[in-house]
């Protein structure tokens, strides 16, 4: 395989999203009927109401997110590791720091072995090169290409930085109630995976 052309005319304008209607399958009369998960008898029925409105508009979200995604992949011809890797790149080319493909593989959270493979299909594609690290003469380093850097920021990077309209938007009060809530929810996520245990293992 020759190396990618991001120019070619059936890659110009790949990502093209539309705005999916409110998705049902977080309302809590859908995903929880019964109560079991959730006690939502303090609740008014209004305050439910927005509770939902605000459950859908964080799944829409994310099913924007995941769209934005997919796309992205097939747009670069990568898959959802390789896009991973190509956003670190990015990340430290702008901010002039060098990635060796064990500090990759770790941030990937896949082998050496896995990496390596990755970087060669990679470097013939034309998506990243090996350069020699600049203070340890035994380490190569990995940089993202141009033509692979200017590709994800058109047909990628201008999506996710359309969020950043809506938050300039907010006022100041605003933006912090949003903060509370996001760090909230992930916090609250995050204790309750932490609190499922596998069947028959003990509590600490």
């Amino acid at each position: 395989m020759g190396k990618y052309d991001y120019h070619s005319p059936q890659r110009k304008g790949a990502i093209r999203l539309k705005l999916e209607e409110l998705p049902k399958i977080y309302d809590l009369s859908a995903s929880d009927p019964r109560s079991e998960l959730i006690d939502r008898s303090a609740q008014s029925h209004e305050e439910l109401q927005r509770i939902d409105r605000i459950m859908a508009e964080m799944g829409r979200l994310r099913a924007v997110e995941r769209k934005i995604s997919l796309a992205s992949q097939q747009y670069m011809q990568l898959n959802e590791t390789d896009m991973r890797a190509v956003r670190f790149l990015i990340s430290a080319k702008n901010t002039g720091s060098f990635v060796t493909p064990s500090a990759l593989a770790k941030h990937l959270k896949i082998s050496t072995a896995s990496v390596t493979k990755m970087i060669d299909k990679m470097e013939k594609a034309g998506h990243v090169v090996r350069t020699a690290h600049p203070t340890d003469r035994r380490s190569l380093c990995v940089e993202v290409t141009n033509g692979a850097h200017i590709a994800a920021r058109e047909q990628v990077g201008r999506h996710h930085a359309a969020r950043f309209g809506a938050a300039a938007r907010l006022s100041q009060a605003e933006q912090e109630t949003v903060i509370r809530f996001l760090a909230e929810t992930a916090h609250d996520v995050e204790a309750s995976i932490a609190s499922v245990r596998e069947p028959g293992v003990p509590a600490a």
